[in-house]
């Protein structure tokens, strides 16, 4: 599924990457940790395609995404990879079943169709009574269940989540983990996750530790 070999990135004179190998299998939730300024985040945004590594490959899905020009890269990523981060992001003059159709438009979706796959995945997650709201009429939990079905309207091979339930209490922070679960059980997904949640490392089927801009599983 993700494959990276050799990934190193500098920013200046600091090497905050030096060298990732990681294979990452199909339906797997892997949890990466590791202290502030490890390069969790840094290696998140490079397996998304967000960033470009000085050195190294990545593969996803088959696909090597450093052979793939700048639209075709944005095509691919809008299609292959979901993600969701700590404080949402959602557009605040859009309503939750707006937000959630956007990927799906960018993908050239019909908006009738990218319409009946939002409201199908905020029916999912339990948001149907909320489609109509705009994010500050929303609780945290609401938007961030909002942002995961963004995540999925357009079927990715990947979700990626950088502190998800950072921003979260409690009871939040313990339905959004249980979510990730039901959502690789019923649609096959694969999550990379970024965490500082002891909890909900300690859940997923590998945690990759990052010190030092290396690995160690």
């Amino acid at each position: 599924m993700i494959q990276t070999e050799g990934i190193t990135k500098s920013f200046g004179n600091l090497q905050v990457l030096k060298g990732i190998d990681l294979t990452i299998d199909k339906s797997e939730m892997v949890a990466i940790i590791g202290p502030s300024g490890a390069g969790k985040t840094t290696l998140l945004q490079i397996i998304g395609t967000l960033d470009s590594p000085d050195s190294g490959r990545l593969t996803i899905n088959g696909t090597e995404t450093g052979l793939l020009k700048d639209k075709e890269l944005a095509a691919f990523r809008n299609r292959n990879i979901g993600f969701v981060f700590q404080f949402h992001q959602l557009l605040p003059e859009f309503t939750a079943l707006e937000n959630v159709m956007i990927p799906a438009l960018i993908a050239r979706e019909k908006p009738a169709v990218a319409e009946k796959r939002a409201k199908e995945m905020l029916d999912f997650l339990k948001l149907s009574d909320r489609m109509s709201h705009k994010p500050a009429e929303l609780s945290g939990g609401e938007k961030q269940r909002v942002a995961v079905a963004r995540a999925l309207i357009n079927n990715p091979a990947v979700i990626l989540a950088d502190e998800p339930s950072g921003s979260l209490d409690t009871k939040n922070k313990e339905e959004l983990h249980a979510l990730f679960f039901e959502l690789r059980e019923q649609m096959k997904q694969t999550f990379v996750i970024v965490t500082h949640d002891e909890q909900l490392a300690s859940s997923a089927d590998r945690v990759i530790h990052i010190k030092d801009g290396v690995v160690s599983e």
